[in-house]
């Protein structure tokens, strides 16, 4: 039986590894322990299809363990004991436990002393927050590692490595794939490799030669493999990033209908990702504190449909791009943040004033740590006028209200009741 292509490409050595720099790169984490020698249990968690199986396997690789996979939710305790029989025999074990959040407690209390003693290193990966869906007994004995869907770059060159790879790959198939299509399938997979490459082998494998034997692979091809609608891509893939573009500006704009237009152009090309990125970015800098019950809504709807997934995925997504579209707008939040970022970048060596910084430790007071601070809880309204910024920056003004929406003219209310001429 012919295995995928996507588990016939995964890596087996960690320079194989697609994205991913900030732990595989040069003198970054896991390839320092790596290289070291010194490997300890981890977890890997991210989106699906971005890699974590596939460090695992490098890993794994690259140091001559044995490599087992198991899955946490499937597989029982009889298949741990095989594993731990399998380390007292050969020594260390690297254990890939996926869907490590539905680890039961029986499987733990029995995989736990194995770790203490590091026959066995777990590699746990899971599409879940571990800091909330990991129980804490694991969690204390493992790193911690976040993975980030692949740019598209990154998945170009994996593209165009399996189309070149003779030996588990697909270069003995003379494939002739346009740019386009490269670009399509590298963005429209939203830095899911698995996707990407189980498209690609069902395109290449299910197009007919050409009479020399050639396959010639285009966007439409894709499109079909993908089951997703092509948004007319250029060779830069400009038309997605134009559509993003001109729905965060139609909502902004408090065009419900061209907002409602836009988001049917996502929906149909099955882009739930962007969506949802977007719609947050939205929520918090353009309607911001002029509504920030919408904000809450819109962060619900998200989280509705990314659960719920396309065609339902539509519905709490309409309901967000309205509701935003017809909210009050503010982008007070981000201004105040980039301004205050602006004078950090103008400005060195702002120092802290005396009577703000920390007198809990021995020799505070000598410093003048702390000493003419000021505490507000101990005056009337619990407000006390008093220096808080650094002295260059002390007449800056970085949050300026907006003028729209009940709640921030209640914010409005309460800046000018602490606002002082002179800021001290």
């Amino acid at each position: 039986m012919v295995k995928p292509l996507a588990f016939r490409m995964r890596p087996t050595h960690i320079d194989d590894i697609v994205g991913q720099e900030h732990l595989v790169g040069q003198n970054k984490i896991i390839r320092r322990m790596v290289n070291a020698k010194r490997l300890s249990s981890m977890i890997l968690y991210g989106p699906p299809g971005i890699g974590k199986t596939s460090i695992a396997s490098a890993i794994a690789g690259s140091t001559q363990y044995a490599f087992r996979i198991l899955n946490a939710a499937t597989d029982g305790k009889k298949d741990l004991e095989v594993i731990v029989e399998e380390a007292k025999l050969s020594g260390t074990v690297i254990l890939l436990l996926d869907e490590i959040h539905r680890l039961n407690k029986v499987k733990q209390d029995f995989l736990l002393p194995h770790l203490e003693k590091g026959s066995i290193i777990l590699i746990g990966a899971t599409t879940e927050n571990p800091y909330i869906s990991i129980n804490p007994a694991i969690r204390s004995r493992t790193q911690l590692f976040e993975l980030y869907p692949l740019s598209s770059e990154d998945i170009k060159k994996a593209i165009y490595k399996t189309l070149s790879d003779t030996k588990d790959g697909l270069g003995n198939y003379a494939v002739n794939i346009t740019e386009d299509a490269v670009t399509f399938l590298a963005t429209a997979t939203h830095g899911d490799l698995r996707r990407c490459l189980n498209a690609l082998e069902l395109a290449v494998l299910s197009t007919q030669k050409n009479a020399d034997n050639t396959i010639d692979i285009d966007t439409q091809v894709i499109s079909e493999c993908l089951q997703q609608k092509v948004l007319v891509h250029d060779k830069d893939g400009d038309a997605h990033y134009d559509t993003i573009s001109a729905f965060q500006k139609s909502i902004r704009g408090s065009d419900v209908d061209a907002s409602l237009h836009y988001l049917a152009r996502l929906i149909q090309s099955q882009d739930l990702i962007s969506i949802i990125r977007r719609l947050l970015v939205i929520a918090y800098e353009d309607i911001g504190l002029a509504n920030p019950t919408a904000v809450d809504r819109t962060f619900n709807a998200v989280q509705v449909a990314e659960r719920l997934g396309f065609p339902e995925a539509r519905i709490p997504l309409s309901m967000a791009v309205i509701d935003l579209a017809l909210s009050p707008k503010s982008n007070s939040s981000i201004t105040a943040i980039d301004k205050a970022l602006a004078d950090l970048a103008l400005f060195e060596n702002l120092e802290i004033p005396a009577h703000l910084k920390d007198n809990h430790y021995k020799g505070a007071n000598e410093r003048g740590h702390g000493l003419t601070y000021k505490y507000p809880h101990h005056y009337p309204n619990h407000f006390v006028s008093q220096q808080y910024l650094p002295t260059t920056l002390q007449h800056q003004t970085y949050y300026v209200p907006g003028n729209t929406g009940k709640y921030e003219h209640q914010l409005y209310q309460l800046w000018k009741q602490y606002q002082t001429t002179d800021k001290e």
